[in-house]
């Protein structure tokens, strides 16, 4: 069972980080083909609401994937500030925006060497592994949407 869970999560991440293979996805929609037709001018535009940015989604993703880091590997469950991304990240350079997505990249490259590597499937490590793909891709959807608007 955990090797079927593996594969199963490692494609779900791989659809929704790289390459979609129609399992949730259309074709050139993943969130780093997203991500590369997004300038740093549209990303930082404020989309509305608690929302943000979307460099704010971005830095999000990270904030969020590297918080499971923190519990899975170090055990630390201590408070996370959920709302300090929202406050702080908004307008950025076309450098700081190049760094957000290279951030985005090495801490999934994280995850999946996480993932491939784990002998060990629990409720926690399995629950975490499903949250970074649903939570990832939700983020995905919102940065969809608001290139709705922002390219009009």
């Amino acid at each position: 069972m955990s090797e079927e869970f593996r594969n199963n999560i490692l494609k779900f991440m791989t659809e929704a980080f790289e390459s979609p293979m129609g399992i949730f996805l259309d074709p050139n929609t993943s969130i780093f083909q997203t991500l590369e037709t997004v300038s740093a001018e549209e990303a930082s535009i404020r989309v509305g609401g608690k929302c943000g940015s979307l460099a704010a989604q971005v830095a999000h993703m990270i904030f969020y994937i590297e918080s499971f880091e923190r519990f899975a590997l170090q055990g630390d469950n201590s408070p996370r500030d959920w709302g300090f991304i929202w406050r702080t990240v908004e307008k950025v350079t076309p450098q700081e925006w190049d760094d957000y997505k290279s951030k985005l990249r090495e801490a999934y490259n994280r995850m999946v060497k996480l993932f491939s590597e784990n002998s060990l499937w629990n409720e926690d490590t399995m629950g975490g592994a499903m949250a970074i793909v649903v939570h990832s891709a939700y983020h995905l959807g919102e940065i969809r949407q608001a290139l709705c608007i922002l390219k009009k």
